[in-house]
């Protein structure tokens, strides 16, 4: 399960990523950007914050992310840049195609056939579920590399059979492949 804390992000995850997808070789983008849609994951270990954001710029894209207490020891590369939770303090946020607990999450979905994690808010002391903004679901089947889709309109190839992750959100009422499994 996935708490959410009725909290302030400064800067927000947006703004942090209007900085950071510019400079990525991937993205051909542009800001401002717009928020279609979110799936999370849960870290059995309650440690890692693991959330994929689908946006808008110039173009419509999936940006994994995680947050962290404390910086990813030799992941400086793929340092999103750091905010502050009003209820959790300072957090480190990673390109979670980079973070290994973002990786094995997303793979044992696809592989395992698993959806997103339920979202819960806590509201007078109490966890109340929330819909997610999209929802996702694995396959399941075998493969050992994980490839993500980070630009998600045009074509994109996947070998027949491959195991993948699919997702729908508002806008997107068909099924959209989001990552696969390889051998």
């Amino acid at each position: 399960m996935a708490i959410i804390h009725r909290a302030e992000l400064t800067p927000g995850k947006l703004e942090l990523l209007e900085q950071w997808l510019p400079r990525q070789s991937w993205y051909a983008g542009s800001a401002p950007l717009e928020r279609l849609g979110a799936y999370r994951f849960d870290d059995p270990a309650g440690e890692v914050g693991v959330e994929v954001l689908l946006v808008s710029g110039g173009g419509r894209w999936q940006v994994p992310l995680t947050y962290r207490a404390a910086p990813l020891d030799g992941a400086d590369e793929h340092l999103v840049g750091t905010t502050q939770h009003s209820v959790l303090g300072h957090r480190w946020v990673y390109d979670g195609c980079a973070d290994p607990v973002a990786v094995a999450l997303l793979a044992d979905a696809v592989r395992t056939g698993a959806g997103e994690a339920q979202e819960y808010v806590e509201t007078d002391g109490e966890l109340v579920p929330r819909a997610a903004s999209a929802s996702v679901r694995g396959s399941g089947g075998a493969g050992s590399e994980l490839v993500v889709r980070r630009h998600l309109d045009g074509g994109w190839d996947v070998p027949a059979g491959a195991p993948v992750l699919t997702g729908t959100w508002e806008g997107q009422a068909e099924p959209l492949v989001l990552a696969a499994l390889l051998p």
